[in-house]
């Protein structure tokens, strides 16, 4: 007879979910099925860094809410991070939904995203979170997460936006019900 304690069954489920929304996440449309999307999951000690740097970043720009979200992340089993890279298209004037006239003009504001790209970005975040959502893991989407990975350099440099996704399993959500 085998027994799984309930800690154990949920910290393999969860990390199972963050790994089907990876692959969700992947699938998700792209534009001219062009992908610029980078992912991973963090969890362990690895999620203390990121409620370390989120402290860090909310005193240095003195915003409060970094600091709330890194104590959320203080019930995180994991956290799914998915992010772009800046590249666009190559759609010239057809497009010009960035602001910019054509591909070439935006080309020399490397820092301003191309839409597809950030198009892209949403859609895969939004298939990650069905996947969780669908599994009865709490999950939230949080720019300041994804913050805290740009600083810990955990993508290529020409990743420019990022997204956190942590996830718990506890009897309320950890991350949206809180003070």
């Amino acid at each position: 007879m085998s027994i799984i304690k309930e800690s154990k069954a949920i910290r393999q489920t969860v990390l199972q979910v963050a790994q089907l929304m990876l692959t969700a996440a992947r699938t998700a449309p792209k534009g001219k099925g062009r992908n610029t999307l980078e992912m991973c999951i963090v969890d362990g000690d690895d999620i203390s860094k990121f409620v370390d740097i989120m402290h860090k970043i909310g005193d240095e720009f003195s915003v409060d809410f970094f600091h709330r979200d890194a104590e959320n992340l203080k019930f995180a089993s994991a956290i799914v991070i998915i992010a772009t890279k800046i590249k666009t298209l190559g759609l010239e004037e057809l497009c010009q939904l960035c602001g910019f006239k054509n591909c070439d003009e935006k080309e020399k504001y490397p820092n301003t995203p191309c839409v597809f790209n950030t198009s892209d970005l949403n859609i895969a975040i939004g298939s990650a979170v069905a996947v969780a959502s669908a599994n009865n893991v709490d999950n939230r989407i949080m720019f300041s997460v994804g913050k805290a990975a740009l600083r810990l350099n955990l993508f290529e440099s020409d990743v420019k936006i990022a997204f956190g996704i942590p996830l718990s399993v506890t009897s309320k959500n950890p991350f949206f019900d809180r003070k």
